[in-house]
């Protein structure tokens, strides 16, 4: 009897302790707002200030407003599928933050694994053209007519060379573990005329 005693007064004390436990998190949330917002050291409180309009709306100063580049978006496919850019080009400040949307699909009756890899032109503009997020990245299974549509958002660096007017970002598009594409028999036919010539 004394011991079902005990464990009952145990069993008592840990559900209050629980339930104590439970009621200090939960009120921690709104003292730890209370305390950051007094000291001014948290810094998700002072955006909460700034979207709540209690500061000034801060804006974004690494974006040169007084010069514009256009980024000229290209695709190219090594193998039997559709892949293009969903617009041809951008006019984009330096460092402002640009999304531009590319369009796959595999037209083919088997799945596949494919991949991109980006180049640029001018050759200088690889070293200010800064992707965010990319396709690129990463390799993608899929499914026979699978569609599939990829962002790519970008920031061009301020620093870019002023005589940089234009930037061409092209990504082509091949298998993993493919075969690559037979070279085009009329290619195939200049190559053996050249040999026959030589």
């Amino acid at each position: 009897m004394g011991l079902k005693r005990e464990n009952s007064r145990m069993l008592g004390k840990l559900a209050v302790i629980t339930v104590g436990m439970f009621a200090f998190g939960y009120a921690l949330v709104p003292i730890y707002k209370t305390i950051c917002e007094m000291t001014g050291i948290n810094i998700l409180a002072l955006g909460e200030q700034v979207l709540t309009g209690q500061k000034g709306q801060a804006s974004n100063t690494q974006v040169d407003t007084s010069r514009t580049i256009t980024v000229e978006f290209d695709a190219n496919a090594r193998g039997p599928w559709e892949f293009k850019p969903a617009q041809r080009s951008l006019q984009v400040h330096p460092g402002e933050l640009m999304t531009v949307v590319y369009e796959f699909q595999n037209v083919q009756n088997r799945r596949m694994s494919a991949q991109a890899i980006p180049s640029y032109a001018p050759m200088q503009a690889s070293a200010h053209f800064n992707k965010l997020e990319c396709f690129c990245f990463n390799q993608y299974t899929l499914e026979p007519g699978e569609k599939k549509s990829w962002p790519v958002v970008f920031v061009i660096d301020p620093k870019l060379s002023k005589d940089v007017t234009t930037i061409t970002l092209s990504y082509t598009f091949f298998e993993v573990g493919g075969k690559t594409p037979a070279a085009p028999v009329a290619s195939l036919k200049a190559v053996a005329a050249e040999s026959a010539g030589s």
